[in-house]
């Protein structure tokens, strides 16, 4: 690769990320203001799932679509993303004049994840077009960079206080700017078109082994990662209290949160280096082993001293997100450079729908067996998840090993 093409490369992934952290910040808009909310508007225990899991059943609606029609391999990808970005952030600025406790406040968070299903999946087959050897790498950048995203409304909820107002409108401001990047970029010497939608795209992910096996790991990280990441907040807040003062409990749980969300963001990136190195496989079922028992150690502790449940949180969320974009890379990997964007969505699209279940049982199941019960339930997913990737994680051994020569 030249001086000028590596510029390039560095700085449209640049862009990227920049755009990822500021578009996904929009996902977990009402999770991080969802205490004023609930004061505000009197919500009860479902309404308030169901602001959380409507983005989720959005996103799998959105990322259905994109991926029966084809359109990010068809169409140019930075103007799907840039017009998703702008779109979710119309849809959360509307929440300022649509009353929380309503139908339609549900809806508008549903049609923010159907947008946002145009901004992740076919952001990593932008930056799956920038190169094949550190396609690991690569694909953490943006993983890391929508963690970040997800972190960020804790943070301004820490900052804004009870005004959620001015934390709805800073968030979608910053979303619409990070669309407008993504028109800046340019395309990888490894993107690929589709000239038309091919029906392959979708029974790959069945007939190729290794798409199968990276889904079946994929969908055992999601039944965790989402769940922890809408709950953990509401978790600590209740086990907190048990310690500290309500008010400040609340605080420290949303700096908490942020901490241990953005800290996950951080390491992706870094396992994404390794896994070049190492094998994509084997840090995903690594990634996965650690964030199992983090989940099952943080259900122990909580109502337990207040730094050691932050240790394990701290954890947890360094290792429950490495995972997920190994996943896509190995996706990526066994696909057809024209199919890419297709097989990405779908496999995010069946993740998600999963997500919408966990995310929307996880309070109510909390309800009823406590919140450190619903925590140790989630250490499931990644026990399922390393045995599905066990092929992948042979194949890498025979790979190192010499046994193979094809990638």
């Amino acid at each position: 690769m030249s001086t000028a093409e590596r510029n390039r490369k560095r700085r449209s992934l640049t862009l990227l990320v920049i755009a990822e952290v500021l578009a996904m910040g929009l996902w977990f808009m009402t999770a991080g203001v969802l205490p004023e909310l609930r004061t505000e508007f009197g919500l009860s225990a479902v309404q308030q799932a169901l602001l959380s899991s409507a983005v989720q059943g959005g996103f799998v609606v959105g990322a259905l679509l994109i991926a029966v029609t084809g359109l990010a391999d068809r169409l140019d990808p930075r103007r799907v993303v840039a017009a998703s970005a702008v779109g979710a952030a119309v849809a959360t600025l509307a929440l300022l004049v649509v009353p929380a406790d309503t139908t339609a406040a549900v809806g508008l968070r549903a049609l923010t994840g159907a947008l946002l299903a145009g901004v992740y999946p076919v952001g990593m087959k932008l930056v799956a077009g920038w190169g094949v050897k550190d396609r690991g790498f690569l694909v953490a950048l943006l993983v890391g960079a929508l963690t970040l995203g997800s972190a960020m409304p804790h943070l301004l909820a820490a900052m804004g206080g009870a005004a959620w107002r001015p934390v709805v409108v800073i968030a979608s401001l910053l979303a619409a700017c990070g669309g407008a990047l993504v028109l800046l970029t340019d395309l990888g010497p490894h993107h690929a078109r589709a000239p038309r939608f091919r029906a392959r795209a979708l029974t790959m992910a069945w007939h190729e082994p290794r798409i199968r096996a990276a889904y079946g790991g994929y969908l055992g990280h999601m039944w965790e990662l989402y769940a922890m990441w809408a709950w953990i907040g509401a978790a600590l807040a209740v086990g907190f209290a048990e310690r500290l003062e309500t008010d400040a409990a609340l605080l420290l749980a949303r700096l908490v949160t942020f901490a241990a969300i953005a800290a996950g963001g951080i390491l992706c990136i870094v396992a994404g280096r390794v896994a070049d190195r190492v094998g994509k496989a084997r840090i995903a079922v690594a990634a996965m082993a650690v964030s199992g028992t983090a989940a099952l150690a943080t259900a122990v502790t909580l109502g337990g001293p207040v730094w050691l449940t932050t240790l394990c949180v701290l954890v947890w969320g360094m290792s429950v997100v490495p995972d997920s974009a190994q996943f896509s890379a190995l996706v990526a990997d066994a696909s057809p450079p024209e199919l890419t964007g297709s097989l990405l969505t779908l496999q995010t699209a069946l993740g998600f729908a999963l997500t919408t279940f966990t995310v929307q049982v996880a309070p109510w199941v909390a309800d009823h067996i406590g919140w450190s019960a619903l925590l140790a339930l989630l250490a499931i997913g990644p026990a399922l998840g390393i045995m599905a990737m066990r092929p992948l994680v042979r194949r890498e051994s025979r790979l190192n090993g010499g046994l193979e020569r094809t990638p």
